[in-house]
């Protein structure tokens, strides 16, 4: 957890210099003091996915990581006002964990393909067509569909998970090629859905041998939301944290050569991850994910002062959703993925 409430502005800067430019400094600087502030005055905590623009990321986060690590630090927070930047089924899960506090989002229409790809009612014909065939799901849905799952994952604890569950096959919700990494993980038969990631699915094993024409000591660090030529291509395999993880261990100032690393997953994360790693060299390939950048400091600040726009989950659907978010909460991180 990284707290800034108290850190004076030019400490903030310093922070996050390798990541914002000095030019681009005082455009921030007023909508980070006011967001500050108002923080102070309504006891709020901001989430931020590593997706994140660095001026969200590395000024006005108070939490800051993948999925999972959101959703565990969410379970904690005493704040009274969470804000959620990220997209909608990540504050839905912050909901879900905090039933009494208030979940805000910076903007409503921050969606996700992959949670947009399948509905309750289709993770029901699936138990009609598979009866008894334990659903597991992606955090990356909507609360309505994870109230007809199992048990959640993220990309970080699903192969152990569906081990743990000690079954032949399992029904693996919604990513199609996250489903088959798994299932090249594990001898667990996994019953996929055709869902994909609107960033990832973009990547192509092409992409990583054009990167390595340049430089064939690349280290290439894949998602594995991305196809799995891709991941064939790549040197490791794994979440958001376990390649923040993974870059940190090759922060050596004391290399004699500073190794290059491309990051192949959405782009705010390589600039944030730079921030974090001045001894490694990165190349960025550029996906944006059209839906984290609907989040921005102006809007953050209006959410702050208007206490808009606020997620709510029906009670009825929230309790068997909790369930199964709470279940994954169970199983903890993976350092394997």
């Amino acid at each position: 957890m990284m707290s800034i409430l108290a850190e004076p502005l030019e400490a903030i800067f310093e922070r996050a210099e390798r990541a914002i430019p000095r030019v681009e400094w005082p455009l921030h600087a007023p909508y980070i003091e006011a967001i500050l502030r108002l923080k102070r005055e309504k006891n709020a905590v901001i989430l931020a996915h590593n997706y994140q623009v660095p001026e969200i990321f590395y000024t006005v986060a108070d939490i800051v990581g993948d999925s999972l690590t959101l959703a565990m630090e969410a379970a904690k927070t005493d704040a009274d006002i969470i804000v959620l930047c990220g997209v909608h089924f990540m504050a839905e899960t912050a909901k879900l964990l905090n039933p009494e506090k208030r979940v805000l989002v910076p903007d409503l229409r921050a969606g996700c393909s992959l949670a947009e790809s399948i509905t309750a009612a289709d993770v029901r014909l699936l138990r009609q067509r598979y009866p008894g065939v334990p659903v597991v799901t992606y955090v990356n849905t909507s609360a309505k569909v994870k109230a007809e799952s199992d048990v959640c994952v993220t990309s970080g604890n699903a192969v152990r998970i569906v081990e743990a569950l000690g079954v032949p096959r399992v029904i693996f919700l919604p990513d199609e090629y996250l489903a088959a990494y798994v299932a090249s993980k594990t001898s667990v038969e996994i019953i996929a859905w055709k869902g994909h990631c609107e960033v990832h699915e973009r990547f192509t094993a092409a992409d990583i041998r054009h990167f390595r024409q340049d430089d064939p000591t690349l280290v290439v660090l894949a998602h594995p939301e991305c196809p799995p030529d891709v991941l064939a291509e790549a040197d490791y395999v794994g979440s958001t944290h376990g390649m923040a993880e993974y870059v940190g261990t090759m922060n050596d100032a004391q290399r004699t050569v500073r190794p290059r690393v491309v990051l192949i997953t959405e782009c705010s994360m390589a600039d944030n991850v730079t921030a974090a790693n001045p001894n490694v060299d990165f190349i960025r390939p550029c996906n944006l994910c059209p839906h984290m950048k609907r989040n921005t400091l102006p809007k953050i600040q209006h959410s702050l002062e208007t206490l808009e726009f606020e997620v709510h989950v029906d009670p009825q659907i929230a309790v068997r959703a909790r369930a199964a978010v709470e279940r994954m909460l169970a199983y903890g991180r993976s350092s394997g993925a």
